[in-house]
């Protein structure tokens, strides 16, 4: 039994906690004027709210980290496939302009052969000699198709050489760069000035040297070189070159003159094979006893 001075004591307590579930009882039912929800509620989602916020905003960054990367796999993965279109795209450029430019060449060859006026054996260049300077090339004709040693080998630009060995089946061609190709010197025409001179190769700079050239002529650079005929190997009227070089000579000394093959020969793929006889030359059979050869 407690005595009356322990129930004087737990009195305070007692009415505090009766008015604490007074108080909890009231907040619990009371309803908040326009939302007519409890109150407790409304002071429950207040508290919880912060929290609510947070997880909310590490969730949301969670699966926004995992979306970004999704969308960077993604993204890498339609990146490599554009690269290899863009590839395959450049090699189909690449093969469309070779074919143009193949067909281009091939064509202006048909024009030549339609247009030239002596038998025309087109062929394609097989292999180069790197020994030589790149200088002598093989082609895929020979003596089946009716190619002899000596026959000039031309593009519709200009002359490239002339055939100095064969097989039944290819031909080899000295460029007129080989500095052996003035055994068979051009002999070469001016276009402005008319001037004659012999035509050799250099074997450097993919240039060749006309020689013989009076000092006295007027030679310009840009002028044209044409063949003559007089060499007895290529026909005249042949496209040799441009001049890209002069060093004047005078009275006594000739020009000094250098010149551009007008044919690419350092990207040869496609040739002609001019089957030229040049005119036979008949000995005459009356001269001057005064001037007789001995």
């Amino acid at each position: 039994m407690r005595t009356q001075r322990e129930i004087r004591q737990r009195a305070p307590w007692w009415l505090v906690g009766l008015l604490f579930v007074n108080l909890a009882l009231m907040s619990y039912d009371a309803r908040d004027t326009v939302t007519k929800q409890r109150v407790i509620r409304v002071w429950a989602q207040a508290l919880v709210s912060p929290f609510q916020r947070v997880t909310t905003g590490a969730g949301g960054a969670s699966v926004g980290f995992v979306q970004r990367l999704v969308n960077l796999k993604n993204a890498a993965s339609e990146n490599e496939h554009l690269r290899t279109r863009v590839e395959e795209m450049q090699i189909e450029l690449s093969a469309s302009r070779t074919a143009i430019d193949e067909n281009a060449r091939l064509k202006a060859l048909l024009d030549f052969k339609e247009k030239s006026p002596y038998g025309v054996v087109t062929a394609s260049v097989i292999a180069r000699d790197p020994s030589l300077w790149f200088d002598t090339v093989t082609i895929d004709r020979g003596r089946m198709s009716g190619i002899e040693n000596n026959m000039p080998v031309v593009t519709p630009g200009g002359i490239v050489g002339r055939v100095v060995a064969t097989s039944p089946w290819t031909a080899e061609v000295m460029l007129i760069t080989d500095e052996k190709a003035a055994a068979g010197a051009v002999v070469g025409q001016l276009g402005q000035s008319n001037a004659l001179g012999s035509v050799r190769g250099l074997g450097i700079n993919g240039l060749v040297e006309m020689r013989y050239v009076s000092g006295l002529e007027e030679v310009n650079v840009g002028d044209y070189v044409l063949t003559t005929g007089q060499d007895g190997i290529y026909p005249s009227g042949l496209n040799v070159g441009e001049v890209v070089e002069v060093k004047k000579g005078s009275a006594t000394v000739p020009h000094v003159i250098r010149i551009r093959p007008s044919a690419r020969l350092n990207a040869l793929q496609e040739v002609a094979v001019l089957q030229y006889k040049p005119p036979q030359r008949v000995a005459p059979d009356q001269a001057l006893p005064n001037v007789k050869k001995q």
